[in-house]
């Protein structure tokens, strides 16, 4: 979904740009098909990156036997995140060769000889940003750093300094990914502005491009959670052997730092994506316009004021649906759960199943049914607000109003949105992996007083990072998506007559 908007984003930065420096056909064309080739590149060296990963040889190591009561992971055992960081390091060297060859290729301007160098340099810009950031939220939300284990700590001492902690850790977590991110753009823009006069925007653009290089490896790292923890949950169920859980509770904790690191890269991704979507949407309101380009938002100016106010609102009443829809799925799977073992007591002692498919059913309809208020309410509010300013621009003469407003809406939706989202992905991951720190035996271990607190930990931030966290990247995105489709709309058509 990033990689769309950026797309998006990018192929008309690099067709206005391009325009605006009358450069030749030829030239305008290569300029729109390089965010396009990026991506065809990404396929490429995340596939070898992915097919790359391999585990020691079992001669290196020696597996625990099926007797031992070591509840935690072997230490001579090769970290399953290491193996995974592995292939992604060899997928991120693969695609800066790639860049830089298809930069040349592509970007190479006889009137601007060293801008293919320095739009190289965008790229290269935003793939740091992509490490940096996964290695920031590594740092948050496994339970190998301090900030789990300080969440773990507070758990011996009650359920409510558990989840203090873990909103005192989410919230933290926020501070240096915003710094990367705000650094990366800064920089992108003034090497794109030296590349081409007018580039700086394109620079930016070519700064996710480098960003989301390895997206598909990501994306693959990121389903690696699930399946870890589904297998996790098969073992305790079947009542494998305890060297079995240990290494398949290790697999689970990895995969949810894999998750929280990932929903770190979606939502930079997706932040320097809705800054692109935002120049587009500009650009095409200045296509479009009669009076002077649209080049300034005046948040001085109430009604824009009112527009951001209005973008913040949105982001936190979406997500308090979206919270809310998960309690009241729950609370029907509960009430449902609770029915079958009064109908069925020999689910109790293994004696009778379980009826599955009730509980699924369950979850898939009431999750349908409880987000469609949210989704309405993402696609609706910028188009409502747009036309309700088209009018009041209307009424004073003024073309720009709308689209200032929309634009004032965007960037305040969009700066809230990765704010709330990175603090809802790090704070459920770090709920999560002090959990599965406890369990590993400290603080007492499985059914100790900290793990009981640690699983109230665990179930607040279930909904925040595999529910709202998530979902925000798809709010911004399609905010700034629905915009730019319906910007042209939105320009109050003044008489001159």
């Amino acid at each position: 979904e990033s990689i769309a908007a950026e797309i998006i984003g990018a192929m008309i930065l690099a067709s206005s740009v391009a325009t605006s420096l009358d450069l030749p056909k030829p030239a305008i064309k290569q300029f729109i098909l390089f965010p396009l080739a990026v991506h065809v590149l990404d396929l490429v060296v995340s596939s070898v990156g992915v097919m790359s990963i391999h585990v020691n040889k079992p001669r290196d190591y020696e597996l625990l036997s099926a007797d031992s009561d070591n509840e935690g992971p072997s230490p001579i055992l090769e970290d399953p995140l290491a193996v995974l960081k592995r292939g992604y390091m060899r997928a991120l060297a693969l695609g800066v060769v790639g860049i830089a060859w298809i930069s040349y290729f592509l970007l190479y301007l006889d009137e601007f000889p060293n801008a293919w160098w320095y739009y190289f340099l965008c790229a290269l810009l935003g793939v740091v940003d992509a490490i940096t950031i996964l290695q920031i939220t590594q740092y948050y939300t496994d339970y190998t750093y301090a900030p789990v284990r300080l969440i773990a700590n507070a758990s011996a001492k009650g359920h409510g300094t558990n989840v203090i902690a873990g909103v005192g850790v989410g919230l933290i977590s926020t501070g240096f990914p915003i710094l990367t991110i705000s650094l990366s753009i800064l920089l992108a823009f003034d090497l794109g502005d030296r590349a081409l006069p007018g580039g700086g925007l394109f620079g930016t653009a070519v700064a996710t491009m480098g960003m989301l290089s390895s997206a598909v490896y990501v994306l693959a790292m990121d389903t690696f959670g699930p399946i870890a923890d589904n297998a996790g949950g098969i073992v305790e169920m079947s009542k494998q052997p305890r060297n079995v859980r240990s290494i398949t509770d290790r697999l689970d904790a990895v995969g949810n730092t894999t998750k929280a690191a990932t929903k770190g890269f979606s939502i930079g991704s997706a932040g320097l994506a809705c800054f692109l979507l935002l120049s587009a949407f500009m650009d095409v309101i200045t296509e479009n316009t009669t009076q002077e380009p649209f080049t300034t938002i005046n948040f001085a100016q109430p009604d824009v004021f009112v527009g951001g106010l209005l973008g913040g609102m949105v982001v936190f009443v979406f997500s308090g649906l979206s919270i809310r829809a998960v309690g009241e799925a729950a609370q029907a799977v509960v009430t449902e759960v609770r029915r079958q073992l009064v109908e069925r007591p020999g689910i109790i002692n293994n004696t009778q199943f379980p009826d599955y498919t009730k509980c699924v059913a369950i979850v898939n309809s009431e999750s349908l049914k409880l987000m469609r208020l949210p989704g309405m309410l993402v696609v609706i509010s910028p188009i409502a607000i747009g036309f309700s300013f088209r009018i009041i621009g209307l009424s004073r003469n003024d073309e720009l109003l709308a689209p200032s407003v929309v634009a004032g809406f965007l960037i305040v939706a969009t700066i809230t949105g990765i704010l709330l989202s990175l603090f809802l992905n790090n704070a459920g991951g770090a709920w999560d992996n002090a959990k599965k720190y406890i369990e590993l035996g400290n603080y007492g271990g499985k059914g100790s007083d900290a793990h009981k607190a640690a699983v109230t930990g665990d179930t607040v931030g279930d909904p925040f990072k595999d529910t709202t966290g998530p979902s925000l990247h798809v709010l911004i995105k399609l905010l700034s998506t629905v915009s730019l489709v319906f910007g042209p709309l939105f320009i109050s058509r003044v008489s001159r007559s």
